[in-house]
């Protein structure tokens, strides 16, 4: 027997009791929705997280809209999963939020004066210190990718005052780091490297790369993704082109593939 849809909502809290009500509706008849568990759905979150961050470096609009809606049905998902088990409910999790927010904030909901941005982030990093983390930075989470990990690490630092004073500071670290690196690597002669060695001081070179993108209001990781997807477009021109003259990328030579790699760069 079909159940009544839940009619369209026109406020946001009659729209958010809607999908709680189809999400528990799911929960309860459909075979699939019945047999997930916080596990399951664990990398099918991780993979809306990154469907949702393409959309907005693509800066569309509907993509991002309905990104959102599955990462919303994901969080109260995990609400419903773990309120049967008398863990939680979708009230706490909101609740719990709110209350994060309003302590958080007491230049908001409190007498606390502020001056700019770097004033909040201050607070917030001194208060997380005194609800019990042991570290600025153990709220950074391990799993993170390397590159959002470094940037984070950076900002936590910053929030307590552990930071250069200018961006001229921030480049010579720059230079200096790529000298060490090209001292490490040999990069004038053909001599064996010491390939840890290497590792370790291109990783300082990165580390400091990101570093310098933060003072100048660089977003690193937004940064590489937009010239990840440049390449990915010159390159599938390159294949295109190719394609359409007869021609296998293997067989032609270097010099063959730039002009079709120029002309990628006026498309």
């Amino acid at each position: 027997m079909a159940l009544p849809i839940p009619p369209a909502a026109q406020t946001p809290a009659s729209a958010f009791e809607r999908l709680l009500t189809i999400l528990n509706n799911l929960r309860e008849n459909c075979p699939w929705d019945k047999k997930q568990t916080m596990e399951t759905l664990r990398h099918l979150t991780i993979e809306e997280t990154y469907e949702l961050a393409d959309a907005i470096l693509e800066n569309d609009q509907q993509e991002i809209k309905k990104e959102l809606g599955d990462i919303m049905m994901h969080l109260v998902f995990y609400a419903r999963i773990a309120s049967e088990k008398g863990d939680f409910d979708i009230a706490d999790v909101l609740n719990s939020v709110c209350e994060k927010l309003i302590h958080r904030h007491p230049h908001i909901y409190g007498d606390v004066n502020v001056n700019d941005e770097q004033d909040v982030k201050r607070n917030w990093e001194q208060l997380k210190l005194k609800e019990g983390n042991k570290s600025v930075l153990g709220g950074v989470p391990s799993s993170l990718p390397a590159l959002v990990k470094a940037s984070r690490i950076q900002e936590k630092a910053r929030g307590v005052g552990f930071d250069w004073e200018d961006k001229s500071q921030v480049w010579e670290k720059v230079e200096e780091e790529l000298q060490e690196f090209k001292d490490e690597f040999q990069v004038l002669n053909e001599a064996s490297i010491d390939a840890e060695k290497a590792e370790c001081e291109f990783g300082d070179l990165l580390f400091s790369l990101i570093n310098y993108a933060r003072f100048i209001n660089i977003n690193p990781e937004n940064a590489l993704e937009k010239t990840n997807k440049k390449f990915i477009k010159r390159f599938q021109y390159l294949e295109q082109k190719a394609k359409e003259n007869g021609k296998q990328l293997q067989d032609m030579t270097l010099a063959e593939m730039d002009v079709y790699w120029n002309e990628a760069k006026r498309v």
